[in-house]
Order: structure tokens, then sequence, then C-alpha cells
């Protein structure tokens, strides 16, 4: 019987294909008493274990490191899980509960692991609490190997599937499992859990694969081998689909195969709108070896440089000397392209368990507010970014600021590093130009204030959302209620930008509506010149701007701020859109 379930597309696509499921196997972990005497013996089973683990992720890892169909956020991740499997915290936690408490190691492991994804709900930025998702994966693949069930196992039953592509379904799926696929009949996958900015959702972006998560309990109710329709862009799986509901979709992938290959051709050609207004169109990245994508999107730079994914999998701060050496790699790379450096966004440490509130971690110290706290780090960081500013264009932002003076506190703390690196005779960009971030509702109302200090903004969409609607964005439960196209929200962007206008600065927006061509015409109606996106998202973009005319479409934008309804700003959107000229 055909059945359709829905939950977040985070990467566009139609994929037709078979169910395999893949086993979730903590669901399947007893909990057996041992001896004292059967303690050294169970710890080296544990042990043992985490090994072949570790030998595995690193052969992978090899096998593909100079594969050009790896991208280099399934690289990263890679490297983070055999960081998790030497992180004390996890197996030699692990290893006390076998000897505390007489248990068995699987068991044990799944107490700790229970206890690392609570402390990682903790972290304020959504990224580093979606690593949640990456404790449980690592721990799920060492169960396997203590049930004698490794991962690999998975991809003899894909073998046997014969040309029919595979539709992974899955509780959720580990990078590692990601890259064996390809290797195979991939088409797609869909996930229990896991949120817009999980690295489920970062791989599917980057691979182009189609991917839906957050639909819940998908993996109880699919059987093994079940015909799925999977549409990345609305978030809808079709289980068993009839003729008729085949027939449709296999018009439309074609359809996006064709719109696809078109949009290649767009690479070279100017992001210059039908009335000569001139558009830029830069990439987000994550990490460094992420430039060689946004060389490839034909992107006039790098907009966002995430620079808290240098924190990530280890337990300490990176060196200035690493942090460096990685912005200049990015800054050399891009030749001569701007690239904005934005600070750590991070969120506060993990406290212990007793000292916990209910408080809501988005609101607490975090980005901005934490680098205050922080000096030696902030230091550090601002000196590394100085320090790469010689080779080429670099910006800096600063990120969460809602207050004069902490605005006027983060360019004292400029200065400061810049004076430093003058003593030491450390050459730098003397006149590096410094932007802040609009994310939060109270800055955008008082955005007087930054045109006073800084040089250029940009827009975070991401959590000017969060916060005008109180959604914690990455929580799956409340996610149909985080909407873009909020009349408030559509207000705080139309006001940003026309204020910056106003006084000469330059706005940016680095959100994720930025790289969906849904939004593009509004976006430039409203005056919004400089998008910043996934680099696989610019082509699109890219197809919406030379087709628009700003001219038009300004008082049409104007005419829609007047609606109080989202669904009534859907409605003059979805018009927008479907004006001559604009497919």
């Amino acid at each position: 019987m055909s059945f359709t379930l829905h939950g977040i597309g985070i990467s566009s696509g139609i994929a037709i294909g078979r169910a395999m499921l893949l086993s979730h196997a903590t669901l399947e972990v007893a909990h057996l008493t041992i001896t004292a005497r059967q303690v050294d013996k169970e710890i080296a089973r544990l042990d043992r274990a985490v090994d072949e683990v570790r030998t595995e992720l690193l052969a992978l890892k090899a096998h593909n490191d100079h594969a050009s169909t790896a991208p280099s956020e399934l690289m990263a991740f890679i490297d983070l899980h055999v960081l998790f499997l030497a992180d004390p915290e996890l197996v030699g936690a692990t290893r006390r509960i076998i000897r505390e408490r007489l248990c068995n190691a699987e068991w044990a492991l799944v107490q700790q692991m229970e206890h690392l994804v609570e402390q990682f709900e903790q972290f304020d930025d959504p990224y580093l609490k979606e690593r949640k998702y990456d404790v449980l994966q690592v721990s799920e693949r060492i169960i396997k190997e203590l049930l004698g069930r490794p991962g690999r196992v998975s991809l003899r039953k894909a073998r046997d599937m014969a040309e029919e592509s595979c539709v992974i379904v899955a509780h959720d799926l580990s990078p590692a499992d990601t890259v064996s696929f390809k290797e195979h009949h991939f088409a797609a996958f869909v996930t229990d859990v896991g949120g817009v900015t999980s690295h489920t959702a970062i791989l599917a972006r980057s691979m182009a694969i189609p991917a839906i998560v957050g639909l819940a309990n998908a993996r109880a109710m699919i059987r093994d081998g079940a015909a799925l329709i999977v549409d990345g862009a609305r978030g809808v799986l079709i289980v068993d689909p009839d003729e008729q509901i085949l027939d449709e979709y296999r018009i439309r992938k074609e359809q996006l195969e064709l719109e696809r290959e078109k949009l290649k051709r767009l690479k070279s050609a100017a992001a210059c709108t039908l009335d000569s207004v001139d558009i830029s169109l830069l990439a987000n990245i994550e990490l460094p070896s992420d430039t060689r994508a946004v060389l490839d999107s034909g992107a006039d730079g790098v907009g966002l440089f995430r620079t808290e994914f240098l924190f990530l999998g280890r337990g300490d701060m990176p060196s200035e000397e690493e942090q460096f050496e990685a912005y200049k790699k990015v800054v050399k790379d891009m030749n001569g392209k701007p690239v904005t450096i934005r600070t750590f966004d991070l969120g506060g440490d993990k406290t212990p368990d007793t000292q916990r509130t209910p408080t809501n971690p988005a609101l607490g110290r975090r980005a901005i507010r934490l680098s205050l706290v922080e000096p030696k780090m902030f230091q550090m960081q601002l000196r590394a970014i100085l320090r790469a500013s010689r080779y080429g264009k670099v910006k800096l932002l600063i990120p969460m600021l809602s207050h004069a003076r902490q605005i006027d506190a983060a360019l004292t703390a400029v200065e400061t590093a810049k004076a430093s690196l003058r003593k030491e005779k450390i050459a730098f960009d003397e006149a590096i130009e410094i932007g802040g971030m609009i994310e939060i509702p109270g800055a955008a109302l008082a955005i007087n204030m930054f045109f006073k200090r800084l040089d250029f903004l940009s827009i975070g969409t991401n959590d000017l959302i969060q916060y005008t609607l109180a959604i914690d964005r990455s929580d799956e439960q409340v996610a149909s209620l985080y909407d873009p196209l909020h009349p408030a929200v559509v207000m705080l962007i139309a006001h940003t930008l026309s204020s910056a206008e106003k006084a000469g600065v330059p706005v940016s927006l680095c959100g994720e509506i930025a790289g969906d061509a849904r939004f593009t015409r509004l976006l430039l109606g409203l005056g919004l010149r400089f998008f910043s996106m996934h680099p696989s998202q610019i082509m699109s973009v890219k197809s919406r701007v030379i087709q628009a005319n700003v001219a038009e479409l300004a008082p049409l934008a104007r005419r829609l701020l007047r609606l109080d309804e989202t669904e009534k700003i859907k409605e003059a959107v979805e018009k927008l859109n479907q004006m001559p000229g604009i497919r």
C-alpha cells in the first residue's frame, strides 16, 4: 500500500529507487552483568572493536583522499570520527563504566554515549549541538563491531540489489557510510533524525544528493526493498508509489537533470540583471579545502568563512599558527578574490550536570559574547586573520553583535592585535575592512549604531529567523514554524537593506535563503546586491539574477511589505517568480 511521509528537505533533487535499510545497533543492546575476573577481557574486547573501526575509517580516508568524487566535507567528518575514537570522554569513560558497574562493553558504551549527547545539547551553536549525531554514529560503529555485524556487511547487501538504485533508509547516516555507498547505486538517503545544519545536510548539499531528514519513524515503517520516491526539494518521501505517480516523477526527474546541465553553462557568465545591475554571488565555506568547490562554481569570492569548524573534534583551540596557515591557504587559493572571515561563532563550554540550567543556550554566552570574555583566544584569532590579510583581500566579520559597547570592544581588540603585530614587525593589511553580523532583531532595529562604526554588514537569516520567531532552528519538532517569509522577518531584512543603502554601507546576506532561488527575486527587489551561499547553489541563483529586472522588482517588493500574513506574502513571492522571462 502506498503512503507518503514528510520531513525536512535538506538537498533538492528527485531520486527513484529501492529502500535499503541500515540497522540501528544501539537499539539492540542488552544489559549483561559480568564478574570482576571478566573485566579485563571485556575491556580488551572494547579496545579491539575501537581499533577495527579506526582502521576501517583510516582505510576509507586513504582510499578516497585523492578521489575527485569525495568532497572535502566528507574527509573532515571522517577525521572528526577518528578523533572521537581517541577521546577519553568516549572510550576511556566506557572502560571505567565496565570496571565500576561490572557490565558488558556494549551497554557501557551506550550509557556514556547518552551522557555525551546530553552534553552536546548544551552548546549554543546549532552546528556544534548537532555533533551529538557524530557521537551516536561513532558509537554505532563500535557497537556493530562488538555485536559482530560491522557496517561493511551492509555494502554486500547493496550489491545484491541488481541495477536498482539504492535509497538509504536509516535512523542516521555516518559520513563513512555515505562515501562507501557512493561506490554502489546510491541515489539518495532519508533519515529519522537530523536538522538543516547537521553533517547529513552539509554532505548532501556538497554531493548534490537528494536527501530528507527528520522523518521520525521512517526506518521502522519502510520494508527492505520497497519502491521509493525521494523529493528533496519538498521534503516528501513516497513509499510504494503507483505507476501514475512514478511516471510523473520520472518526467520531473528528467527535467531537473536537463536544467542542471543547462545551468553549468552559466559558470563564466556575469551575474548582471537585465537592467545592468551587477550582483555579487559569493560562497560560504567551513574548511580551507572548500576553496576547490568555490572556484569550480565561479563564485566572486568567499562571503563567509565559518572559522568555528577549525575548533571541532579537538579539546583545545587551534593555535595562532594553525589558524594563520588555514586562513592563508584560503586567501591564496582565492587569488585576489575577497575572503570574509568570521570570528569564532562558538557557544558556551560544556558544563557539569549539576550546573546546568533550563535557560535556552542560544540566548547565552556565544559568538562575540564569548570572544570578549576570552581575550587570549580572541587575540590569537585576530592576529592570525590579520597576518593572513597580507596575502589577499581579507574582510573581518564579527558575529552576533547587539550593543554599541560590543562593537567598540571588538574594534579595540582588533587595534590591540594590530599593535602587537606592528611591534613584532609582522606585515598585515592596515586598511582591512571590519563588518558585523545582523542576526538579532535588536541589531536590525538599531542599525544606525553599526553604520557609525563598521565598514560593511552581513545578514545572518538563520539566526535572525530563530530569534525573531522564538524557534530553535535545530529542533525538528518546531521546524514547520521556522518561516523565512514571516512578515516580521521580511520587514527586518527590508529595514536593514534600505537603511544601509541610505548610509552607503554594503550589506550581504549569508543565511540559507541566499542560496534558495525561490527568494532571489524578492531579495533583489528589497535591495540585496551581495548573496553568499553554498557553492553548489550559485548557478541556480545566477540563473534567476540574469533574468531579473531590479527596476521592475523594487516597487513590487515594497508593496509586498504591506502584507501582514505569511500566506499572502508567499502568494506574492510566487507571483514575482512567475513574471515573464523568469523560470
